[in-house]
């Protein structure tokens, strides 16, 4: 699933990369989810602080499968979920976790991520796709965007 070389990148949309990857491995082989973070975290290299987070969100976005599911398919408009793609599902699935059971980042630096992913991994609509599911489902959510200080 490696698209380009992550030792540039921000150790945390490396980690979500290395989320993402684990996902779609758990959706097609169906391993245990602690084997396929040990096999992701030996062919690549992440600090301790990124294991943890990928840990807790990947093992959080298996955990809430269904209610991440309900979400995409009561915020699609004129799309039948079944049509959407397996990588689209993924990064949805895994940022709504993020956004909704893990409180650690902001929703918009989430869904900005997810947009970021989205265009890198998946089609070349994706990432407006995205963006327009992960929008509805934080407005929908009631979750507060922090104040910015002055």
């Amino acid at each position: 699933m490696s698209k380009r070389d992550h030792s540039s990148i921000h150790p945390r949309r490396k980690a979500r990369i290395g989320v993402l990857s684990a996902l779609y491995a758990e959706t097609l082989i169906h391993e245990e989810p602690i084997k396929i973070l040990n096999d992701l975290y030996e062919r690549e290299e992440f600090g301790r602080k990124s294991r943890k987070f990928m840990r807790a969100l990947f093992l959080e976005s298996i955990a809430q499968e269904d209610s991440c599911e309900r979400l995409i398919k009561e915020n699609l408009q004129n799309w039948e979920f079944s049509r959407i793609a397996l990588l689209d599902k993924l990064i949805l699935r895994m940022a709504i976790t993020e956004m909704l059971f893990m409180h650690d980042v902001p929703p918009k630096v989430t869904i900005t991520e997810a947009i970021e992913i989205a265009k890198e991994y998946s089609t070349s609509e994706s990432s407006g796709f995205v963006n327009g599911i992960l929008d509805a489902v934080f407005k929908s959510s009631g979750l507060k965007q922090p104040a910015r200080a002055s």
